[in-house]
């Protein structure tokens, strides 16, 4: 509990209290000194827009930045990839030491890593009642819709949810709450995902948690599609590449959300698999695999090149349709997190017929997209890459792929929570407008 935890977990609290000590001079400054220093302006067509770029959220794990990808407090996935710890004979950074640096700003030691894995073995516990709701669900109920009734039913054991309604928890001491809460729904995620697989697509057979694997490396076992390391290993990697991804985007923002009206992390990251479950946020990889197999299908077996891309994407644009998997709302080049999937695919897969179909797409489409005019940023993004990666390893059911980013996401929402508890962020509250009010500022009256 919150009061006598584990000692991997007093270090982690050691760890979190230092680094905001470290922070609070300088957030202190911001919020009285420089409060009303100006981030930019909130326009008419950014109200309308979806409030794209607005900067109006405070989130200390992760930065987007348009060159260099997403940073994982401050480093690079490739420099996280190639500092955090790994499984043994392993190349691919563990997701669990990313979810450690996230919180704490450090790079976790060999024996951290062990000593949280099995913290998180010990907290991977699932109550009966909550398995036993899981089977009874018809099999066509979406993957998606049964993870997020999984951690609500989950809820009624979070202990900032109880220590609150009891009103035994101290303002400063949210954020251990959290942090108990973010811990165990993290080792939760990939046995309760696990099993919502294996009733859906192996008809309930289910294969038991193994205590001597990593996180990663024991989900990939326990969905049971595929028994190799390789497996393993794109597995951890997918799961550290899709960690987290600053404030904005909608899972992370609806955890925030919700979070900041002081809903426990179950609560929260419920809402935040919801919005996860919406076609236009979590979808991306399933549609591009889709596009890829479709594209596939109509060469009708002819080897593909640059040349016959290049004509196939005018053709494809020219007909109305869009070409999913290139582009980011943020980004300004290669997705990183693509260009190291795309290296592991080289070393693991370098045959596989998708996977040479979509490395001629990297270099026909970008050229197709930038003579439109219309694009920002031709270039891929790791959706592009990642459904082809699980396709060849067997991992084929599509409709489950958003419960796998579930499960890496899981990581960068519950870590933000611990630290807007931590910073005592308040409840979060925008302004919004009608059109009438918008009208009246845009003709000045």
């Amino acid at each position: 509990s919150a009061t006598s935890p584990a000692p991997i977990v007093s270090t982690l609290q050691g760890k979190i209290a230092a680094l905001a000590k470290e922070k609070t001079p300088l957030f202190q400054s911001l919020r009285k000194e420089y409060a009303d220093v100006s981030l930019g302006e909130a326009t008419i067509g950014a109200c309308i827009g979806g409030a794209r770029g607005i900067k109006c959220i405070l989130s200390e794990t992760s930065l987007l930045d348009p060159m260099d990808g997403i940073t994982y407090r401050g480093r690079t996935l490739v420099e996280c990839n190639e500092q955090l710890p790994k499984a043994a004979g392993g190349k691919v950074g563990l997701p669990e030491a990313a979810f450690w640096l996230l919180l704490t700003n450090e790079i976790p030691t060999d024996a951290e890593v062990k000593a949280l894995q099995e913290e998180l073995h010990k907290r991977s516990t699932i109550p009966d009642h909550v398995y036993k709701m899981i089977d009874d669900l018809p099999r066509n109920v979406h993957p998606m819709t049964q993870l997020s009734m999984g951690l609500l039913a989950l809820q009624p054991d979070s202990q900032f949810g109880n220590a609150y309604r009891e009103g035994t928890m101290k303002k400063t001491d949210y954020w251990k709450f959290a942090l108990e809460d973010s811990l165990t729904l993290v080792a939760q995620m990939p046995l309760l995902t696990a099993r919502i697989f294996r009733n859906v697509f192996f008809d309930g057979k289910h294969i038991p948690s193994d205590p001597s694997l990593d996180w990663a490396g024991n989900y990939a076992h326990m969905l049971g599609v595929n028994d190799t390391e390789a497996f393993k290993e794109v597995t951890r990697l997918y799961l550290m590449l899709h960690a987290d991804h600053e404030g904005g985007n909608v899972s992370a923002h609806t955890t925030h959300l919700v979070g900041s009206a002081l809903s426990d992390p179950y609560y929260s990251y419920a809402a935040g698999v919801c919005g996860l479950a919406g076609p236009l946020h979590g979808l991306a990889n399933q549609e591009c695999l889709r596009w890829l197999k479709e594209t596939q299908k109509n060469l009708g077996g002819k080897e593909p090149t640059v040349d016959i891309l290049t004509q196939y994407a005018k053709d494809t644009l020219a007909s109305g349709k869009v070409i999913p998997g290139f582009g980011h709302g943020v980004l300004r080049k290669t997705d990183p997190r693509y260009v190291i999937l795309r290296d592991f695919a080289k070393e693991h897969l370098p045959e596989d017929d998708l996977f040479k179909l979509a490395n001629v797409c990297y270099e026909a489409i970008p050229p197709v997209l930038q003579a439109t005019g219309k694009v920002k940023n031709p270039w891929p993004n790791v959706d592009a890459l990642s459904g082809t990666c699980m396709q060849y390893y067997g991992l084929t059911q599509e409709d489950y792929y958003t419960s796998v980013f579930a499960v890496s996401r899981a990581v960068g929402c519950v870590a933000n929570l611990v630290w807007s508890r931590k910073m005592g962020l308040p409840i979060e509250r925008p302004k919004s407008m009608d059109l009438d009010a918008l009208e009246a500022i845009a003709k000045g009256k």
